[in-house]
């Protein structure tokens, strides 16, 4: 076990020997056929980096990218054809231009700030009043989520090849028209997060978590929105302070760590850390890959928080270069992606160093990606537009001067 080097609460003189869940399987197996066991006890040395820790980095730079461009696609066709129906019929951008884009959902300061005040309370309530019940309650809301993820993101893929069946429409009592397509893939969907739930305590469950948890980001950082750097900066500069105060300053009002604390009963949405007991107690929230060169086993992890909340703001930065047809390298885009890849990168650094301790990852790449976007936009005197409107002052040609006035 990990203590805190000031840790003066506990007196613990009884020696305790760690080991592998296989090795210790096959030993309360010889004693109970009651042959003759020897033990030889060592501490074998952890490896720097575990291959495992490449991989996650690659996964949540993946994600992030996925749902970048999915999210800068989408409204730039809804841009087009909100652009075509004002060529048809331009007296029609009085009642449409503050239609917004359907199913799109603008997070407001408001909202930001509310969502750490929330954020905030559960981690309290899995510090108080963690059990068996609650993980449980857990596990089938990251199902419900998990399936709206994954039938959304299939149906995107599939509707490529099968454009017949995505305009094929069934009309169903209290759900009113849903495509046949969603019909078609809704089934293996909820039978793949139920098999997922049933046997999550398995070696290789983490495959089928992984899944479910791509796909909810990727669905979420498609429906959620930054409508300007403003509220980026609240939400964000929220999720910075918060990770810091309850990592670091609720030790002062808790005399330990809440986060530290809860982490070891829940591992926090928002925190990086290696994750020994992820495996046995099938913790939804996260993604995670089994460290395959460190002989003490377990995970390495990330929470989803780390990928949706700078998610959010790279996703916006690639809206905006597409919008106002910057080029990669004049956009933000690209920075605000090379930052959050090398804020996670210093996170596992940091990971390293302090021998496994959770980190909260958000202390390292809040700065190197919002930091970015800011310092880029005040460079190139575009700071004051991504505030407050988020979006370039470009005309629509079909309707000459309106647009942008």
């Amino acid at each position: 076990m990990v203590c805190a080097p000031n840790d003066t609460s506990l007196d613990i003189k009884i020696p305790a020997v760690m080991l592998p869940k296989t090795a210790g399987a096959s030993f309360q197996k010889r004693l109970k056929e009651g042959a003759a066991v020897g033990v030889v006890i060592y501490s074998p040395d952890r490896p720097l980096v575990d291959i495992a820790e490449v991989f996650l980095w690659l996964m949540a730079v993946g994600t992030i990218l996925c749902a970048s461009f999915w999210s800068a696609w989408s409204a730039r066709e809804a841009c087009n054809e909100y652009c075509k129906s004002l060529k048809d019929d331009p007296d029609a951008f009085v009642i449409e231009e503050d239609s917004g884009d359907k199913g799109v959902v603008d997070i407001s300061t408001t909202s930001a700030i509310l969502f750490v005040v929330i954020a905030s309370c559960f981690l309290i309530l899995i510090y108080k009043f963690m059990s068996e019940w609650f993980l449980e309650l857990l596990v089938v809301i990251f199902c419900i989520g998990g399936v709206e993820g994954l039938q959304t993101c299939l149906v995107a893929l599939l509707s490529r090849w099968f454009t017949r069946a995505r305009r094929l429409y069934v009309h169903i009592p209290f759900c009113g028209a849903v495509s046949s397509l969603t019909l078609a893939v809704l089934p293996f969907c909820i039978t793949f997060a139920v098999v997922w739930a049933v046997y999550r305590r398995i070696s290789f469950a983490w495959i089928g978590q992984d899944i479910l948890g791509i796909t909810l980001i990727i669905t979420v950082l498609q429906i959620v929105r930054l409508p300007n750097v403003k509220v980026s900066t609240v939400l964000l500069g929220c999720a910075f302070l918060y990770d810091i105060f309850w990592v670091f300053v609720s030790p002062e009002l808790f005399h330990e760590s809440v986060m530290i604390v809860a982490c070891m009963i829940f591992i926090a949405l928002l925190q990086v850390a290696r994750g020994d007991r992820s495996g046995e107690d099938g913790i939804p929230m996260l993604l995670k890959i089994p460290r395959l060169y460190d002989p003490w086993g377990g995970y390495s992890i990330i929470g989803f928080g780390d990928i949706l909340l700078p998610g959010l703001l790279i996703a916006f930065a690639l809206r905006y270069d597409w919008a106002a047809k910057k080029t990669l390298q004049g956009g933000y885009f690209l920075w605000s992606m090379i930052g959050y890849g090398f804020g996670l990168f210093i996170t596992y650094v940091a990971l390293n160093l302090m021998d496994g301790n959770g980190q909260p990852a958000l202390l390292y790449i809040v700065p190197c990606t919002l930091g970015t976007v800011i310092t880029l936009g005040w460079l190139r005197g575009e700071l004051s537009n991504l505030w407050s409107k988020g979006e370039p002052q470009m005309p629509c040609p079909h309707i000459g001067h309106k647009v942008g006035t």
